[in-house]
Order: structure tokens, then C-alpha cells, then sequence
């Protein structure tokens, strides 16, 4: 039985990109769609998206590793 923590892998919207901010630093997040996370790198962490919705609650967010902070920030593909 699913728990509800597998989501569909899908895309987070721009203009609402543009809006949300990592709820413990208000800093910027970037869009990483090979995981379908909100990354905010000053937190280093990982914020689920579940069916559309991102999850923006620290308690559900992964720690980025060392390697993932390494490589360089995922870009944000739209329309222009």
C-alpha cells in the first residue's frame, strides 16, 4: 500500500516558482525535474512536489548531499 510520499513526477509552474520561497531561509528555489523536488541550496534541502503541490514543509524535506551540491543548480525549462 502506497503511503502517499510517491507523487508523479510533474512539472512545478514558473509563475509559481517566481512566488515560493524556502519557509526556513525565504531564500530562492530552483526547480529540479529529474527528482521533482523545489531545491533550496542555503538550506540545503530538498522539498517534495506530490501531484503538483509542493510539499514546503521542512519535516518532509530531504537533506541535499554533499555530491548533490556540487553539481551545478538545475535549470528551470519553459516557455519564454
Amino acid at each position: 500500500m502506497a503511503d502517499g510520499r510517491e507523487g508523479r513526477k510533474e512539472g512545478v509552474d514558473p509563475r509559481m516558482l517566481e512566488l515560493l520561497a524556502c519557509p526556513l531561509t525565504k531564500g530562492p528555489l530552483t526547480w529540479d525535474p529529474q527528482r521533482g523536488e523545489l531545491i533550496s541550496r542555503v538550506a540545503k534541502l530538498a522539498y517534495p512536489v506530490r501531484d503538483g503541490i509542493p510539499i514546503m514543509l521542512p519535516s518532509e524535506a530531504r537533506t541535499i548531499s554533499a555530491e548533490d551540491m556540487l553539481s551545478p543548480p538545475p535549470r528551470l525549462s519553459g516557455p519564454s
